[in-house]
């Protein structure tokens, strides 16, 4: 009798309290609320600048090297690359406490390869001739280690909502450094600028240099942007008093996808 007694007060004062105590259930709603927000923008923020796919993790560096002669062709593989990498990230995300542990990645290649091959289709009837300038490249995008490796480091231990965070913001980074590569190799090689279509910007070069354009200029111009991001994320250490960063070391313990990395 006493411990139903107990067990009653309790139940009245837990039933009541939201009616004469709403200010502390708000503002732990509230909290809770903004703790995912924050999360969520944290997960999109690193995706384009903190991690970023190509300038910090040095991942998916085939197509950065081999479709980076003209803008155009840049936009056009981020924008298909952030397609299979967010709607792969969600149906990992939503799948992820049925797809068993032991067959784990090849159902992330099955799930990848399904949104490849519709994006290859639809680039084929839509825009072909992005589909031919890209060429083997678009259905490359199913090995690419970027989409994978969000799938397996992120999307696979994270809800739908933070995955789409993240593949959105990792594939508007990875857009992003192939534009940025692009625009130094065409307007250094072709004195030109191709934003899409017949929207160009001609005569920015008086003087062209072809190397640029070639193979040997995309391992250049890379290697070259890859050393200022490192001097600018240097100096800007500096400038807030923190340590330099190191250099990234790649190998698998310190790869930053992973939790596990050091």
């Amino acid at each position: 009798m006493p411990f139903f007694c107990l067990f009653a007060v309790f139940f009245a004062f837990f039933s009541l309290f939201p009616f004469f105590f709403p200010f502390p259930l708000a503002f732990l709603s509230g909290f809770v609320y903004n703790t995912q927000v924050m999360k969520t923008w944290l997960a999109f923020w690193y995706g384009i600048f903190k991690n970023n796919p190509t300038f910090r993790l040095v991942l998916g560096l085939c197509p950065t090297l081999a479709v980076t002669t003209s803008l155009e062709n840049a936009l056009g593989m981020g924008l298909a690359a952030t397609f299979v990498l967010v709607c792969s990230n969600v149906i990992v995300s939503a799948l992820r406490r049925v797809i068993p542990a032991a067959v784990h990645i090849p159902c992330y290649i099955v799930i990848i390869a399904t949104f490849v091959t519709a994006t290859d289709l639809l680039m084929q009837a839509y825009l072909p001739d992005l589909s031919a300038s890209l060429g083997i490249f678009i259905p490359l995008i199913v090995v690419n280690c970027v989409i994978l490796g969000r799938a397996e480091a992120f999307a696979s231990k994270n809800g739908v909502v933070d995955s789409f965070a993240d593949g959105l913001g990792s594939g508007i980074g990875f857009t992003l450094a192939l534009a940025l590569v692009a625009s130094v190799r065409e307007v250094v090689g072709a004195g030109t600028l191709t934003v899409w279509g017949d929207i160009a910007v001609k005569g920015v070069n008086p003087g062209p240099v072809t190397l640029a354009i070639l193979p040997a200029g995309g391992f250049i111009a890379l290697g070259l942007l890859l050393a200022l991001i490192n001097r600018l994320g240097e100096w800007n250490a500096r400038r807030h008093g923190a340590p330099a960063p190191l250099p990234v070391n790649l190998d698998c313990r310190h790869c930053t996808m992973c939790p596990n990395g050091k």
